[in-house]
């Protein structure tokens, strides 16, 4: 499970047991800021702390304005931390950059809303919520999940209607942003800024062969936020309770297995069987996919051999281009838990579209946007 997956299951966990919970969202940062806007942080009545939004920077300071708010039964506070304010210097936000933080209690048709939301995203549903951020009505809620819109902001029909569309949008890309809106509802304003925060279905990687290299990447890949799959034809192998507890199984042929998923551009495709009757078809059908990275491990002479069987029984050898075989980045792994994070690392790069160097020899920004 992802951590913003933990996080989302331990929220819901906290509002199903009518805790008290107040919701502390990084929506807006600028510089060099350690988390991505949207990073969030949850805490509780009793102090119970999950989540993270500037990786320990401003963390204390948030928790306290959260336990004021609790024990005042305070209102939303729109908190701005940056290198240049005093209050920044105090909490330590020495990373150069500027971050805007709403911190306010779930309650009421709000806490509902999140109540839903995060179930239906902890199932791997595409979600999207939007947190009003300034004004008298700051921290209501508005979500829409698939094509269901729940909440709203008890202001003008239209900003629910041009949110709510807003959110479809970006819960395609699974991002967020902070927008600014009319006081009447319309998309070009700037009375009303609005957070909207989309969760979409994890990403999958299939992974052909029970073997364990695919339990190492399978366990890392996980944590990463993938749903992994592990396929083998060979139930006895395949059955292995190690496999199991890492990933789902399938048994069954691999190229049956990966036609019947429709693989994107997020989704992977890794072959570990070293069998030609499972890695060859298994390729041929990521290559038939839009899976954005497909994979094989093998030596170089192994890669060759295969990509020439492959030609010959008609593949394009400009398809092959596709498959990273070797695959993996080289750090000098030798262990199956190494070769994961080698190939987990090369996947993540591929995604998105970074070349996988030391960060020390380049010059350019260390995070993606």
């Amino acid at each position: 499970m992802s951590v913003v997956a933990e996080q989302l299951s331990i929220g819901l966990t906290w509002l199903s047991d009518e805790r008290r919970v107040v919701l502390a969202s990084l929506v807006e940062a600028q510089g060099s800021s350690p988390f991505e806007a949207g990073a969030f942080m949850l805490i509780d009545a009793d102090g119970a702390i999950e989540g993270s939004i500037t990786g320990g920077c401003v963390e204390s300071d948030v928790v306290q304005n959260a336990l004021e708010i609790l024990s005042q039964d305070g209102a939303p506070r729109l908190l701005h931390y940056g290198v240049s304010d005093a209050l920044a210097q105090t909490v330590g936000l020495m990373c150069g950059g500027e971050v805007d933080v709403l911190v306010h209690e779930l309650r009421g048709a709000a806490r509902d809303v999140c109540r839903e939301a995060f179930e239906a995203a902890t199932h791997g549903e595409s979600v999207g919520i939007a947190t009003l951020v300034d004004g008298d009505r700051a921290g209501a809620k508005l979500a829409v999940i698939g094509d269901r819109v729940l909440g709203g902001f008890e202001g003008p029909e239209l900003l629910d209607h041009t949110v709510a569309r807003d959110l479809l949008a970006l819960s395609d890309r699974g991002t967020n942003a902070l927008r600014n809106y009319g006081s009447g509802g319309q998309a070009l304003g700037s009375g009303l800024a609005v957070h909207l925060q989309a969760f979409r279905a994890p990403p999958t990687l299939v992974l052909v062969g029970a073997i364990d290299y695919s339990a190492a990447l399978a366990a890392l890949a996980a944590q990463a936020g993938y749903e992994v799959v592990i396929v083998d034809a060979r139930e006895a192998f395949a059955r292995a309770d190690r496999f199991s507890r890492v990933a789902s199984v399938h048994v069954g042929w691999p190229a049956e297995a990966i036609d019947e998923r429709q693989l994107g551009p997020r989704d992977a495709v890794i072959v570990f069987s070293h069998d030609p009757k499972f890695d060859e078809p298994a390729i041929t059908a990521a290559l038939r996919s839009e899976a954005g990275y497909i994979g094989a491990l093998g030596s170089r002479r192994t890669a060759a051999d295969r990509n020439a069987r492959l030609v010959a029984a008609g593949i394009d050898p400009a398809a092959l281009e596709r498959v990273h075989s070797p695959c993996g980045l080289d750090i000098g792994a030798a262990t199956p838990e190494e070769v994961a994070i080698s190939i987990l690392a090369e996947v993540i790069a591929t995604r998105s579209g970074r070349a996988g160097e030391r960060l020390l020899a380049g010059t350019g920004s260390i995070r993606p946007r």
